[in-house]
């Protein structure tokens, strides 16, 4: 990421996303949708450890794990599987897709031992998604999250679910990126005053930075990114310093998007699916001021985690996007064209539920599965002889 770095330092990270080719942008997507899942795969898989519900989870700088569940439970995880439970976490409203959510530990985590989390907190008989943020303090054997404090609260509180809360941290650190969904009232999504289907950008002390594109504006207008999202349960940062988000359609039209400041990506008054009803929505090509998607799966793969690759175990798959596939049970893989198309590279057919993917710092890729009695589980390349 040394690289990256150097060039987020000549440029703001605005004109960077909003450098991305325009072919990138106006090139009809591909429907990855029907096509098919492999059942072999370049990779063994090793189930580590179980738990119940988990919904999140992320690498610390000595490798070892932070993973939620979404009743409210958050562990610290060796690579052998010894599960350690951090106490201090408050309290969440557990409800349908609402609960415990992401985790992501502070860029300079080795220095101020800062985890970073979203939760649906309970709140006017519904709840409201909150980011936060705590210190980790280890002793005896212990853990717990200490000093917490709330950067964002989502008003007002609602009963529905899709609340997005993915967090991810810009390439150099500076800044924090929070993907907020629609919580089952699409027409939020367009509302510039709602903070509902939006990708927010903040301070890491949850302040507005002065160069969101309307950072003068008051209220949620001046955190917006960008707007129009549906459910976005994915949201990374590509080696190249460009911001990608992922969400979930209605009936089709699941969604993988190159995020640019300011974008507005049309949900609801566009899609590539349709109501639950049967009711057609219009399409992405008919209205040409939406931002459309890179690429997009009819029938769905209900997304959930996203990763790019970065590795020695897997080189073949250096800048590729690593998606779960909860609908999907199984893993995609996606590459991009010299400019910028995103394909879908690989779907390996797991028969499990997917819920999140983290890639450690030996290059291994991990995933999550779903529901109770969730296996944490380890991909490593399949050695010749198996």
């Amino acid at each position: 990421m040394n690289a990256v770095h150097a060039l987020l330092g000549a440029c703001t990270l605005a004109a960077l996303l909003a450098s991305a080719p325009a072919a990138a942008r106006t090139a009809s997507a591909e429907n990855a949708g029907a096509l098919p899942a492999r059942d072999a795969a370049p990779f063994a898989v090793r189930r580590i450890a179980v738990f119940d519900r988990p919904w999140a989870m992320a690498f610390l700088p000595d490798g070892r794990l932070a993973v939620t569940e979404k009743a409210g439970r958050l562990f610290l995880v060796t690579q052998s599987g010894a599960k350690t439970p951090i106490d201090g976490m408050p309290a969440v409203y557990d409800r349908g897709q609402n609960g415990l959510l992401d985790i992501a530990p502070s860029p300079d985590f080795a220095r101020d031992g800062l985890l970073y989390f979203t939760r649906v907190a309970p709140a006017d008989g519904g709840g409201v998604l909150i980011l936060a943020r705590a210190r980790l303090e280890e002793s005896g054997g212990r853990a717990r999250l200490r000093d917490l404090e709330t950067l964002w609260r989502q008003q007002p509180a609602s009963r529905g679910g899709q609340p997005g809360g993915i967090i991810a941290f810009s390439p150099g650190g500076a800044h924090l990126f929070l993907s907020v969904g629609d919580r089952m009232e699409p027409d939020s999504a367009q509302d510039p005053e709602a903070a509902r289907g939006k990708i927010l950008r903040l301070n890491r002390d949850g302040s507005t930075p002065s160069d969101n594109p309307l950072a003068g504006q008051d209220g949620i207008r001046a955190l917006t990114w960008s707007t129009g999202h549906r459910n976005p349960y994915g949201l990374a940062f590509a080696p190249d310093g460009t911001l990608w988000s992922h969400e979930m359609g209605p009936r089709g039209g699941d969604e993988l998007n190159r995020i640019r400041p300011g974008g507005n990506y049309g949900w609801p008054e566009v899609s590539n699916g349709y109501q639950y009803s049967g009711w057609p929505i219009p399409r992405h090509a008919t209205r040409p001021e939406f931002d459309p998607p890179s690429l997009y799966w009819t029938p769905v793969i209900a997304p959930a985690g996203l990763a790019f690759y970065q590795g020695p175990q897997f080189p073949a798959w250096k800048g590729s996007a690593l998606i779960g596939g909860l609908r999907g049970e199984g893993l995609v893989r996606v590459a991009f064209r010299a400019d910028g198309a995103a394909h879908q590279a690989d779907r390996w057919a797991l028969g499990r539920r997917i819920r999140d993917v983290a890639v450690a710092p030996d290059g291994a890729v991990w995933l999550i599965e779903d529901g109770a009695e969730a296996g944490l589980l380890r991909l490593t390349p399949r050695s010749s002889s198996e």
